[in-house]
């Protein structure tokens, strides 16, 4: 979210991607959009203000896992990224910080050198 509020290149035409296409929407998770707002003060707001970005809430059944976590942001983050009925194979963590990831059961979109599996970081594609 930091690197949105920076205005790397990848993560605005994901932005814009999620704006401008039907089916195509971006979450964030609260935990992490007020941690990136404690690095970055206002980029909460800015994000928030985005048509294309869905906040996620920490739900109850969500608090446990989260207390859980060394660090709230990525634990929040991860569990929005688990599979659910809604989402049989779960969301993409989109991350300028793939190393954090490693090893968790998420899918991950690494912005500055392309995915997990050495795919390039391209959100035209419609695989996320």
């Amino acid at each position: 979210m930091v690197a949105a509020d920076r205005g790397n290149t990848l993560v605005s035409r994901l932005i814009h991607r999620a704006h401008a296409e039907a089916g195509w929407f971006l979450g964030a998770a609260a935990c992490a959009l007020v941690e990136a707002d404690r690095v970055r003060p206002g980029t909460a707001d800015r994000l928030t203000a985005l048509p294309g970005l869905v906040v996620l809430p920490l739900d109850p059944v969500a608090v446990p896992a989260v207390a859980r976590g060394r660090d709230w942001a990525d634990a929040h983050t991860e569990w929005a990224a688990l599979p659910v009925p809604e989402r049989p194979d779960g969301a993409v963590v989109v991350t300028v910080r793939p190393e954090t990831w490693r090893g968790r059961p998420v899918r991950v979109l690494d912005l500055g050198r392309g995915d997990t599996e050495g795919h390039p970081a391209d959100p035209g594609g419609r695989t996320l």
